[in-house]
C-alpha cells in the first residue's frame, strides 16, 4: 500500500516524499481512509506506530481540498486593513481554528506542531500553532491573532485561554485527543470534559490512546459518536525489534559504572537515560560531562527555551545522552536513540513501554537496558506481568553483581540459563554468573565487585 492508494491530497503527498516516507504504517493504512470520510475514531496503538501521521494527514487533506475551492469573504488579514482604513481601532478576534489536538506535554504538543508543518509544507492557507505551558502570554497572543487553523495545545494552558475569550471553538470541525490515557493520569479528565463542551456537537472526533480500557474507554464512549475501533497493538504489545535485559546492580556506586560501561559501546549513537527525579538527571547529566560524554538533562522543572534548545541538541546530534525524567517518556522522536537506560524502574508499568519506545522508531532497532537493586525484583515483576514476557537478565564480565541473577529472580531462568548449564556452551552469547563460580585466578564472583575493565584508559564517572 502507498500513500497515494489512501486518496490524499497532491501537495501531501508531495511533502512526503520529499521527507522520505513510503508507505503507511498499519495505524495509518486503517485511520486514514476512515478519518477521510469524517468517521469518529477510537484507536489503541504502539508508541512510535506513527499516530501523528494517522490522524493529521486527513485532517490536512480536508483543509487542502477546501483551499481548491473558490474562496468567499474577506480574510482577517483584509479584515484588518479595512478596520484601518476606517479609522478604527484595532480589536483582538478570538482564535477560530478548524482543528483541535490535545497532548498531555509540551514536548508532544511540538512535535505534533513540527510534523503537521512537515506534512503541509506545500500547502497554502493551512498554518499550525502549539499553546502550550512555560511559553510566554504575549508570544502566544500573537500566534493565536494569526487565527490559525490548526491548534496544538496542553489541556492547562488552553483552559486558560478560554476563559480569558482569546479562542472560540464555534468553528471547530475536528477535535482529536492524543495519549488520552496519559492525559487521564495526569489528572486532567476535569479540563478535558470542559474542553469538549465548548466545541460544536458535529465535530469529528478522534482519540488515540494506549489502552481503549477503564476510564478512557467510558469517556471515548462519551465524547465520540458511531466510533469506529482500530486496536493495531496494546500497550503491551512486545517490542520485538528492541532488545530489552536486565543487569542487576549491587548499590550506587556498581549502578554508576554500569551506566559508564553501557553508555561506551560502540554501537551507542544517542541514548536516552531515565531517572526518578530531577535532581538526579541533573546530577547524573552533569557526572558524565566531567567524564567525556556530551550529555544535557530534560525534566519539567526546566523553562521551556531550555528544554527546545535541549531537544533541539539532541535531534541535530549535538547531544549524545539525554537524562531525562518521564517528562520525555512520551513526545520524543529522534531515530538516533539506539539506546534506552532505565537508571532507576518507573513508577508505573505502562510507563516502562513508553520509555523503551524511545529507541526502536518505525521498525528500526533498539536496545533498552535497565539497572536494576536486587530489592526491586517486584518491580520487575510488575513490569514482566504488563508486558506478558521475561525481561531476560545479563552479565557483563568485569561488572559481575555480588548476588547472582539465580538468587535475585529464583524463579526466573535468564536468557535461557538454567542451573547445570555449562557457561562456555553458547559460545559468542553474554554469559550468566553461577554462585560462587570460580573466575581464572581462583578467586569467587561474589566475593566482591570489580572495578572495571583493566585496560580502561578513564575512570567511570561515579568514581570521580
Amino acid at each position: 500500500m502507498t500513500f497515494e492508494s489512501l486518496g490524499l491530497h497532491a501537495s501531501i503527498i508531495k511533502a512526503l516524499t520529499e521527507s522520505g516516507y513510503t508507505a503507511p504504517t498499519g495505524v495509518q493504512a486503517q485511520a486514514i481512509p476512515a478519518a477521510i470520510e469524517g468517521r469518529d475514531m477510537m484507536v489503541s496503538s504502539q508508541t512510535g506506530s506513527g499516530k501523528t501521521a494517522a490522524f493529521m494527514l486527513p485532517a490536512l487533506h480536508k483543509f487542502a481540498s477546501e483551499g481548491d475551492q473558490p474562496q468567499t469573504g474577506r480574510t482577517p488579514n483584509q479584515e484588518a486593513q479595512s478596520a484601518r482604513s476606517r479609522g478604527d481601532r484595532p480589536r483582538f478576534k478570538p482564535a477560530q481554528p478548524k482543528m483541535l489536538v490535545l497532548t498531555p506535554t509540551r514536548e508532544l504538543a511540538l512535535q505534533v506542531t513540527t510534523s503537521t508543518d512537515k506534512y503541509g509544507a506545500f500547502m497554502k492557507r493551512v498554518k499550525a500553532v502549539s499553546i502550550l505551558g512555560g511559553m510566554p502570554y504575549p508570544k502566544q497572543m500573537q500566534l493565536l491573532a494569526k487565527n490559525p487553523e490548526i491548534l496544538v495545545a496542553t489541556p492547562g494552558r488552553l483552559i486558560d485561554h478560554m476563559e480569558s475569550g482569546k479562542i472560540d471553538f464555534s468553528q471547530l470541525q475536528i477535535l482529536v485527543l492524543d495519549e488520552a490515557d496519559r492525559m487521564l493520569d495526569m489528572g486532567f479528565i476535569d479540563d478535558i470534559e470542559k474542553i469538549v463542551a465548548a466545541t460544536p456537537e458535529g465535530r469529528q472526533t478522534m482519540l488515540f490512546s494506549a489502552t481503549l480500557d477503564g476510564m478512557v474507554g467510558n469517556m471515548a464512549k462519551r465524547i465520540t459518536k458511531d466510533a469506529l475501533i482500530i486496536q493495531i497493538a496494546s500497550s503491551a504489545t512486545k517490542h520485538e525489534n528492541i532488545k530489552q535485559c536486565i543487569h542487576f546492580v549491587d548499590d550506587l556506586s556498581h549502578k554508576n559504572r554500569m551506566l559508564d560501561h553501557l553508555l561506551r559501546d560502540e554501537t551507542l549513537d544517542q541514548a536516552v537515560v531515565f531517572t526518578a527525579t530531577k535532581r538526579d538527571a541533573d546530577t547524573i547529566a552533569d557526572r558524565l560531562n566531567i567524564a567525556g560524554f556530551a550529555a544535557a538533562a530534560l525534566h519539567g522543572d526546566m523553562h521551556q527555551g531550555a528544554r527546545n534548545r535541549t531537544l533541539d541538541g539532541l535531534r541535530r546530534g549535538q547531544i549524545r545522552v539525554l537524562v531525562a525524567t518521564d517528562v520525555a517518556a512520551r513526545g520524543i522522536d529522534v531515530p538516533g536513540i539506539t539506546h534506552v537506560v532505565n537508571y532507576d524502574l518507573p513508577k508505573f508499568p505502562e510507563d516502562y513501554v513508553h520509555r523503551i519506545g524511545r529507541t526502536g522508531r518505525a521498525g528500526r532497532n533498539g536496545i533498552a537496558v535497565s539497572l536494576v537493586n536486587h530489592a526491586e525484583s517486584m518491580n520487575v515483576k510488575r513490569i514482566e506481568r504488563f508486558i506478558k514476557q521475561l525481561i531476560p537478565v545479563e552479565v557483563i564480565e568485569g561488572y559481575e553483581p555480588k548476588r547472582s541473577a539465580s538468587t535475585s529472580r529464583p524463579n526466573h531462568k535468564p536468557g535461557g540459563w538454567k542451573p547445570g548449564d555449562n557457561r562456555n556452551s553458547k559460545p559468542g552469547q553474554r554469559t550468566f554468573s553461577k554462585p560462587n563460580a570460580p573466575r581464572k585466578d581462583g578467586s569467587s564472583f561474589n566475593k566482591g565487585p570489580r572495578t572495571g575493565d583493566a585496560g580502561a584508559t578513564r575512570r567511570p564517572f561515579g568514581e570521580r
